[in-house]
């Protein structure tokens, strides 16, 4: 790349290309699976209230640790994302930098 470097150039280099390839995969990888984690959850709320509502002993139903469940899988879906972007993601970009730096 020149000196002085044009979005466009940027733009076409093939690590970068590979930068916004490799974030759009994991962000919709991470973005489907909680989809399906928050409205599987939600269906089973709307045509499983058997099974939610199934005792599990000292008045609690099997739909609280399933919405429980629902919850800490967000968060763990954001800390595999945290921790991706901090190693992965993050190192990329530093090398695309200082490409474009120099």
């Amino acid at each position: 790349m020149s000196a002085k470097h044009t979005a466009h150039e940027i733009l076409e280099d093939p690590e970068f290309k590979e930068l916004a390839r490799r974030k759009n995969a994991v962000s919709l990888a991470l973005t489907v699976a909680m989809i399906v984690i928050y409205f599987g959850f939600i269906a089973l709320l709307a045509w499983g209230k058997e099974l939610l509502g199934r005792p599990l002993g000292g008045g609690i139903t099997l739909g609280i640790p399933i919405g429980i469940g629902t919850i800490m899988l967000a968060w763990l879906l954001t800390g595999v994302y945290v921790r991706w972007a901090n190693t992965t993601y993050d190192a990329m970009v530093e090398r695309i930098r200082k490409k474009v730096e120099n």
